[in-house]
């Protein structure tokens, strides 16, 4: 595919109006603004960046990635599945990409198979034939602008700071999809911690607006 169209199309995958439901979910950063744990813009860029470098940003890349390249996406669907820290991270996973397959396979006219996100979208970049590692990055931007979003929501942040902590994070992302690219599956790790708890005990916050 020519370098413009796929950028085209990898925008609409990851625009705000694509209907995977991204802005439903906080991804734990619901209960760690009740907690005092982000308080402002700095702790929210430091928040955002550590599930970018030691979470989920970098093990959805390794999975991308993984399912761009293999024949069998399900093994892959299986062990992302098995990654998922939280009964609500495993939701929140599950049910964007269910809705990002139906939604590509209604565009293709073809038949969709629900699969873990990051699996899904590495499955359909390698059948539209996309550029492997510019999806990468396109999909970590994304995660940073939703959980941005859902910053300026919670904190709250104003328009600014929340533009300013995507675009001060971007060169972040777009290392991290790099570097994955290059790697494998043997090379998943999750050490971010706190973003882990956040979503486990989100699951029993009493007041909510955020699925996750």
């Amino acid at each position: 595919m020519p370098i413009d169209a796929a950028v085209l199309t990898l925008a609409q995958w990851f625009s705000p109006s694509f209907p995977v439901g991204a802005f439903a979910y906080s991804h734990g950063l619901e209960w760690a603004v009740q907690a005092g744990d982000v308080t402002d813009a700095a702790q929210t860029q430091h928040w955002i960046d550590t599930v970018l470098r030691h979470g989920a940003g970098w093990n959805d890349c390794l999975f991308i990635a993984a399912a761009y390249r293999t024949d069998d996406a399900g093994a892959v669907d299986a062990m992302a599945r098995a990654f998922a820290a939280s009964a609500e991270r495993l939701r929140e996973t599950d049910l964007q990409g269910a809705a990002f397959a139906a939604a590509v396979a209604n565009l293709n006219g073809t038949t969709a198979t629900p699969r873990t996100y990051p699996v899904a979208v590495g499955e359909a970049a390698r059948n539209a034939d996309l550029p492997l590692e510019l999806t990468a990055k396109m999909y970590l931007h994304s995660l940073t602008s939703s959980l941005a979003g859902a910053a300026m929501r919670l904190v709250p942040l104003g328009q600014s700071d929340g533009q300013a902590i995507i675009r001060a994070l971007t060169p972040a992302a777009q290392e991290i999809a790099t570097r994955a690219c290059a790697a494998s599956l043997d090379d998943l790790s999750a050490t971010a911690f706190a973003t882990d708890i956040a979503s486990m005990k989100h699951e029993t916050q009493y007041s909510r607006i955020f699925r996750t």
